[in-house]
Parts: structure tokens; sequence; C-alpha cells
């Protein structure tokens, strides 16, 4: 029996929601069992699931099977297109940014493929259309050619296939020539147990904006790894490829998966990266490899290791480690830290530029944080990803400073007269350039209900973020700094309607934070010795 006859006695493939291939069955879940065949009636059928069971043997060439499997996955697609269409519009929203990337509704989260290809930027997100949940996860293309208009091309991968039926998880993209290539990590769940199944696949594209899926490049998990191995990135090292993967020992301690291939299809393992920083954190996730100034650095982002700061109370974590790699393509790491030392950055991706700089970008959310104001808009939307910041090595410093294009937003000069301690800046778009001395305080996106404050306690030379009064629904709420050896503290403060990113002395740290208030909450206020420099209105 072929795959397509098996479809056909579900129903036809209107009546498939999706279909899996684990071990030596083949699954098909279907919406309406009325419209089985009589000969589809006598299979194992799971009420619970749905699922219909047939035996893979049943179809003899595995090669035709591979193929008609695809064929299946791209008519499941055009199914799962039409279906999101009407969630491709923006509800209106008072939270909604003005100039960041945002859902038009339902979940966003990691960003995906930020590339520079063919005289174009391209840049992917995850996406959950139908409701600000994490389930079953599409990837959202844009393009630009500034970095700061971003145009909506299309929703090119839906969870369609066996091997990424639960979700086209996180990954990475190539230019090679004229094609650009996506990997990513293919999430399927198993049975009524929800067993994990995590494959790494590929899909391309010949013009830059549609892709075909090739499927799975990697299906077996490395050697004493849990199904928790996931988001590759892939670069050139010498004359061959590695493809870097964030995962999970057996023993839930987090490592770096490492893989070599020759021609991007055949990948040997490697072996695990990490052990020199011991027992840190249960999972590693979505990895990106780049240098700076001749020392190469990898991001993780390690889940679940100890805080330094008593305010972090959640397990997720971003940062960077130096990366040391040997012939045999082991990577030694050290010296972490955290990339932003805000509420919400995470999984973070970066490109490099034409010319030559490196700029990243981040989901503005956390995984377990998901109720917040803007959900209640219309069908709602959560999270957006972060300003675009370029990413320097200076003197042993890594430093962080805001992308140069973001000059070409501002519109008005802010001037603030003199002897003045509260002003309304009659708009929550704004970059904001102050310089403070210890004992000073400033609070921003204020009105009557409440304000975002930033203070500096100069007993303990801390600099805290404090969003306690704002109208956020999960998440910490304070976030603190040491600067002891800063006589003063320069700030240079993007605002986007429902964000704060605070880069702090010329980059030396960023503080990027979701920051929900009223529509009337325009006033900014200082105490102490504030001095506000040149500052704009977007």
């Amino acid at each position: 029996m072929l795959l397509f006859s098996i479809i056909n006695a579900c129903g036809g493939i209107h009546n498939v929601l999706r279909i899996l291939a684990p071990d030596t069955r083949i699954l098909v879940e279907i919406k309406d069992t009325s419209l089985l065949s009589s000969q589809a009636k006598k299979q194992n059928y799971n009420k619970a699931l749905k699922q219909l069971t047939y035996d893979k043997a049943m179809i003899k060439d595995n090669e035709q099977l591979a193929s008609e499997l695809l064929e299946v996955g791209k008519k499941i697609a055009e199914q799962q297109k039409l279906s999101i269409a009407s969630c491709t519009s923006p509800v209106e929203c008072e939270y909604r940014p003005s100039w960041h990337i945002s859902p038009p509704q339902g979940l966003l989260n990691d960003p995906n493929g930020f590339i520079y290809h063919q005289g174009q930027y391209h840049l992917f997100y995850q996406w959950y259309p139908y409701d600000c949940v994490h389930k079953d996860k599409y990837w959202v293309h844009l393009t630009s050619k500034d970095l700061i208009q971003w145009d909506w091309q299309s929703v090119p991968l839906t969870p369609s296939d066996w091997f990424d039926s639960h979700g086209v998880f996180s990954g990475h993209a190539l230019s090679q020539n004229d094609q650009l290539m996506v990997f990513y990590t293919g999430n399927v769940r198993i049975g009524e147990q929800r067993d994990r199944q995590t494959m790494q696949c590929v899909a391309s594209s010949t013009d830059g904006i549609h892709f075909t899926k090739q499927g799975p490049v990697i299906t077996e998990l490395p050697p004493g790894v849990t199904p928790h191995c996931r988001d590759p990135k892939v670069f050139r090292h010498d004359d061959h490829w590695l493809m870097l993967l964030g995962a999970q020992r057996e023993d839930e301690v987090g490592r770096l998966a490492v893989y070599r291939s020759e021609d991007l299809k055949s990948w040997d393992f490697v072996g695990l990266s990490g052990d020199e920083l011991g027992d840190f954190g249960y999972m590693w996730e979505c990895p990106d490899f780049f240098t700076l100034n001749n020392q190469d650095f990898i991001v993780i982002g390690p889940q679940g290791i100890k805080s330094s700061s008593k305010y972090h109370t959640v397990p997720h974590h971003n940062g960077i480690v130096k990366a040391q790699l040997d012939a045999q393509d082991k990577f030694t790491l050290s010296e972490f830290q955290h990339l932003d030392v805000g509420f919400d950055f995470y999984a973070p991706q970066s490109l490099q530029t034409p010319d030559g700089r490196r700029v990243m970008t981040a989901w503005m959310g956390l995984p377990d944080e998901i109720n917040q104001p803007s959900i209640d808009s219309g069908d709602g939307w959560v999270h957006q990803l972060t300003t675009f910041r370029e990413l320097y090595f200076e003197q042993g410093k890594l430093l962080q400073r805001p992308l140069s294009e973001l000059k070409a937003l501002r519109r008005e000069q802010i001037i603030v007269p003199k002897d003045t301690h509260c002003f309304d800046l009659q708009s929550k778009s704004f970059e904001l350039n102050v310089l403070l001395t210890w004992g000073s305080r400033i609070r921003l996106h204020e009105s009557s209900t409440g304000y975002c404050e930033i203070r500096l306690e100069e007993q303990s030379r801390t600099l805290y973020l404090d969003r306690s009064n704002t109208l956020m629904r999960e998440g910490d709420t304070l976030r603190e700094l040491a600067l002891p050896n800063s006589a003063s503290i320069h700030l240079q403060i993007f605002s986007d309607t429902s964000s704060l990113e605070i880069f702090i002395n010329d980059g030396e740290a960023v503080m990027s934070s979701r920051v929900f208030t009223d529509k009337t909450a325009t006033k900014m206020s200082f105490t102490g010795d504030v001095e506000i420099q040149n500052s704009w209105l977007f």
C-alpha cells in the first residue's frame, strides 16, 4: 500500500492534521472519524490522540515512502497556511511597539535565521498564531534593507511534517551562493505520554523567499544526551562545517554538542563540550558562534544556573563565553558573563553586516511568562524582539552598543527646561541620554497609576531597575547591577511603548525589559543630580 492510499482511506488530505513516522509505525492524526473508509476503521485507533496506526512494512519501498512523506507534508503545510491567513493582520493594542518587531497576534519567541543574503537582511521568528501560549511553532519571515524597516514576507515553515509535526524549533541560516539555507530543530511528540523526538532539519530557498524542506540531516541523539537537543548553529571552520547544538546530558547537565560535516548533508558527532564549566545548569539553549577582534565567542542560554542576585529568581539565563577550538573540533569554554542583566533578553541571534559589524537581537520575553496586559487586546499578542545592538571586544572587554542605524528614527530633539524635575514627553517612543550621579533617580513611563524607576544607591554603588510599580502580571520586578568603579553613570535609554532598553556606560552593560503602563504614562521625573543630554523623540 502506498502512503497516499492510506491518506485517502483516512478521508483525504483535508481530514489529516499531522502524520508521524516513529520506529516501525505510521501514525495518522485525523479530524473526523466519520470520513474514514471501512478499511481504515479496521486499523488500531487511539481515541485520545485521534490517531490511526499503520505498519511501515505495508510500504516496502523506503525511498518512495520518504518522498511521499515530504509530499504529504507539503499538502498539510498548504492547509496550515490557509488556516493562519486570518492571524496575520496586527490586532490594535495600546501596548503595541512602534518600531520593535512584534507578532500580529499570538505568541512570538526566539529570533531565527538572522543573516545577510543577496543584498538584504533576513530574520525569522518562532510564532504560535492562535493563542498566547507555547504550542506548535511556525516560522515568520521578515526582510529589511536597513535593519530598521522590516517587511513581512511569509510564514515559510509550518509544523507540517513527520519530523517537525509539533513545532519548527529554533535554528540559524547559511548564505550559500544563490541558496539560502535554514537549519532548525524539528520537534515531535509521540503517544499519550508525549515522548519527545528531536531531529536537526534543513530547508532551502533559491529566491530567498520560498522555502522547500529537505527533511532531517541528523535523526539520532548524541550518546548520553536526552531529547533536549536543539537549536543548530552551522558555520565554516577551515575546510569543513561545524554544527553546535544546545544539549542536556542524561544526568541533566547542560552541554554543547558538536557535529562535523564535509557537505552539509552527512554529519558526524564530534563530542560534548563544556565540562570545564562544571555543573552549569540543566540545559543549554540557542548556541551562537562568532569572532570579535580575533577572539572566538559562543553564546549559550544556560537554564538553572545559580544567580548572583537574590532578585533574579527565574531559571532562564542568557550569556556568552570565550571559546578555544582545537584541531579535533573540541571547544574549551571560559569566562561566562551575561549578555543582558535586565529582565527580558533570551535566545539571541547575531549576524555580520557587510561592513563587518556583529549585530545581535533577542527574544524580549521568557519561556514561562505569557500572562501580560497585551494578551487582552482582541485576539491578543505577547512578546517582541529586542532592538538591535552591535558587539565589540575592546581591551579585553565585551561591549554592546545600540545599532548605529537607530539614529534614523530620531525626529525631534527633547528639550527639558532647566530646574525641571518632571516633564511630559507626550510619547513612549524615544531615546534618552542621561548622566546620573550616585543617589539620583529617574522615573520613566510615569502616570498617576505607576512608573518604572532607575535608581543609583550610593552606599552600595548599585544601579537598580525597578518595574514593581507597573502593570506587569508575571516575572521578577527588580534587577541590580553593581558599578563600584564608576564616579557617575551614563545611560542611553531606548523606549518603545512597552519596553525599555538601557545601555550603561557606553555599552559596558545592558538592561532590557518589557514595561507595561497605561497609555497616559508619558511623563518622566527625576531627583538628585541628573543631566539630560542629547535626546530625541522617535
